[in-house]
């Protein structure tokens, strides 16, 4: 019967270079993660860490309790009795204990520095990008306020038509029996017609 479906079959390599061929990896598929020799770490958490121990140096309660650790280093080295000393007179531990610390904060600091650059960095950016769209859109509006003055320059206004029509009020009073005279418009005076009806 596994012979009846021939055609379902996989065809296995055969003869001389089917020993030699590797096997297939597929394209469309993800290669597995190789092991690292080194430890890996996430490095934005260790961002933060630096940060967070860069800010702690920076403040006067770090320096506060690292004064009152020297203190009582000294004093307990140099009044306790000999047995109970651990670094003695040039206090050779206490340098090597203040060296390793210095020697940790400097790059820590210079790391939060580093971070905080990028973010100055990107805030400029967008703060370019904010302004320049600001001053876009200023120009465009100062373009249509100038437009439309000069629309407003050519419409009539409530008042000039007002005075216009108290221009007509009195040339209409002035006139005897309130009648038209000839060739107030200009129409009348290009045909010349009489338009007296006295």
């Amino acid at each position: 019967m596994v012979h009846e479906r021939e055609g379902t079959r996989e065809r296995m390599p055969s003869g001389a270079t089917a020993a030699t061929r590797a096997p297939r990896t597929r394209l469309d598929q993800p290669r597995p993660p190789r092991r690292r020799i080194l430890p890996e770490w996430d490095p934005e958490a260790f961002g933060r860490l630096s940060e967070r121990i860069a800010r702690f140096i920076g403040t006067g309660r770090f320096l506060v309790w690292m004064t009152v650790v020297i203190i009582v280093w000294v004093l307990w080295n140099i009044a306790a009795p000999s047995s109970l000393k651990f670094d003695e007179y040039p206090f050779i531990f206490l340098t090597l204990a203040l060296s390793l610390q210095a020697s940790y904060a400097a790059p820590l600091i210079l790391l939060a520095q580093n971070r905080q650059d990028d973010r100055d960095r990107v805030n400029l950016e967008q703060d370019r990008k904010q302004n320049e769209r600001s001053i876009a859109d200023t120009e465009y509006l100062t373009r249509e306020i100038a437009a439309l003055r000069i629309g407003l320059g050519e419409v009539a206004t409530r008042d000039w038509m007002r005075s216009e029509l108290q221009d007509l009020m009195k040339e209409l009073e002035e006139r005897p029996n309130g009648h038209r005279e000839p060739g107030v418009f200009p129409a009348e005076r290009s045909a010349g017609r009489d338009v007296d009806d006295r």
